[in-house]
């Protein structure tokens, strides 16, 4: 009897924790959505996992940059477990995402926690280049980031400013010294990426700069 008695006790007791953790996980993505800092922050310091995810199987930070929930974000980095080197499906980090928001200052902190600056394929300067966000870019240049860095295609963020990004964009990469001259794997240039958008006056930038390059 008193074992029958133990065992329900024991099951009332994991019945009620599992319910709890349940409960939490329900408020911890809840409060993302809601860029709610307070109820993450209470639920990080009751021992919830930063590092969680969500039914789709991407992780709270980068959730989080997707909402965008900026105040939640901070909490997360201001937990030593948050991992900043996480990945979507599509080989996305959290980096990659502020940079393609512009989020210069987010993208500070996470190269300060040692966010990948120059992953393989795609990389946070091809997403700062789409996104036309000069001072991300540079803060990514300062960090070394990789001028010509190819993507699983060969593509460059030179050709991703051409076609996506601002012409100031295209202008920072080149006066960096970025190679107008590569090809992608489909043999595509950062001038055919410009035209292909009917964007004259990138080509023009494009072209020049080529000449420039060539010696005699």
């Amino acid at each position: 009897m008193r074992i029958w008695m133990r065992f329900a006790l024991y099951l009332i007791v994991f019945i009620g924790y599992s319910c709890s953790i349940a409960g939490s996980y329900d408020d911890f993505f809840d409060a993302i959505q809601h860029d709610d800092a307070n109820t993450v922050r209470r639920l990080l310091l009751r021992g919830f996992d930063p590092n969680t995810v969500n039914p789709k199987g991407e992780h709270a930070l980068m959730t989080a940059l997707r909402e965008p929930a900026l105040k939640v974000i901070e909490v997360l980095l201001e937990s030593p477990a948050t991992k900043v080197e996480v990945r979507t499906e599509r080989d996305e980090s959290p980096l990659m995402l502020a940079a393609l928001k512009g989020y210069t200052d987010l993208c500070k902190k996470l190269i300060a926690r040692d966010a990948d600056v120059n992953k393989p394929g795609w990389t946070p300067l091809h997403y700062a280049a789409t996104g036309g966000h000069l001072e991300t870019m540079r803060l990514l240049l300062d960090h070394h980031a990789y001028l010509d860095a190819a993507s699983p295609n060969g593509s460059t963020p030179l050709m991703m400013a051409a076609k996506y990004g601002s012409i100031d964009a295209v202008r920072l990469l080149l006066d960096s010294g970025a190679d107008p001259s590569l090809k992608n794997s489909l043999g595509m240039t950062a001038i055919e990426f410009a035209a292909e958008a009917q964007r004259d006056d990138v080509v023009a930038i494009l072209v020049t700069a080529i000449r420039k390059r060539r010696p005699g």
